[in-house]
């Protein structure tokens, strides 16, 4: 085996407590949840506290809103995420087991699903508060990088998500026998850290560029520009990020060891890219639009 790094010794519980026989545990990912929930939060009231930043001098909401909106979010998170990772990923598995859908506790999240939740629940809520739709998603959008940075280290410290075998030296050598089933190597599978992969590319470019856009470019006073940006650039992530991350293993099989969910003469999409174009035509057209000058 040529030379790699070894997982380091990290848990996914920040601290476990037993109380009356029953384990409690805070785990890193609920962590990353909770805190990336608050920094979107206080992005967006520190935006539209700054009037400047906005066309005609006129923030889409008020700090209020944005508290109430944050429910709403929360919600389309989870049941976006959740249904998401049900459909996309495990339909027949679930068809056959209904009541695990409901089992969110034991991990199964779709940032996909998410994401449709989100702009659902920001939808409804903009339809019932009679807001502008796309400065309402502009502010929303600059802030989830934040989010995603800290979802995927959490998945790095879970030791999931990894990526395909590989003898680059940053390769990792996580723990696990499904890690460690790599058919063809001899000795431990070291394995792309793809999930720091997508926090570099997903959380910290994509949001310093979100940031810049919107404090140095004035991005906000072109609607549709900043939301179309953040779907163009995550996709475009994503989708570079799945040559090298391990497909789900329902996808995988002695013919289709690429775990591609759709293919023609052995070359072929997976799951993640065929969700994330979608998202780039629609950041594309969002970006092109903004720049005709189209208004809210």
């Amino acid at each position: 085996m040529q030379a790699a790094i070894r997982f380091p010794e990290l848990s996914p519980d920040l601290v476990s407590i037993t109380i009356f026989g029953i384990e409690l545990a805070l785990r890193w990912y609920a962590l990353a949840y909770i805190v990336g929930i608050l920094i979107a939060w206080r992005l967006c009231v520190l935006a539209v506290r700054r009037a400047s930043l906005w066309a005609e001098q006129t923030p889409p909401m008020t700090p209020a809103q944005i508290e109430d909106l944050l429910t709403w979010v929360i919600l389309g998170i989870i049941l976006g995420g959740r249904l998401g990772f049900v459909l996309f990923y495990q339909p027949a598995y679930y068809a056959q087991n209904p009541l695990e859908i409901l089992r969110i506790w034991q991990g199964g999240m779709a940032f996909h699903g998410g994401l449709l939740g989100v702009v659902t629940a920001a939808w409804l809520y903009v339809r019932r508060h009679r807001l502008p739709a796309l400065p309402v998603a502009d502010l929303v959008a600059h802030s989830v990088p934040a989010g995603l940075l800290l979802g995927r280290l959490a998945n790095f410290v879970n030791a999931e998500l990894w990526g395909r075998p590989t003898d680059l030296p940053w390769g990792v050598i996580f723990p696990g026998a499904a890690a460690q089933d790599c058919p063809g190597v001899a000795g431990l599978c070291a394995r792309h850290p793809s999930q720091l992969y997508e926090a570099l590319l997903e959380g910290a470019i994509l949001g310093a560029l979100l940031l810049w856009m919107v404090y140095r470019r004035g991005a906000f006073k072109h609607p549709g520009r900043v939301t179309g940006m953040f779907f163009a650039g995550y996709g475009l992530a994503r989708f570079l990020v799945e040559f090298v991350r391990q497909p789900d293993a329902q996808f995988v099989s002695p013919g289709n060891p690429l775990g591609l969910a759709w293919q023609v003469g052995g070359y072929g999409l997976t799951m993640g890219q065929i969700l994330s174009l979608p998202m780039i035509a629609l950041g594309l057209l969002l970006v092109l639009r903004s720049r005709r000058g189209a208004g809210r």
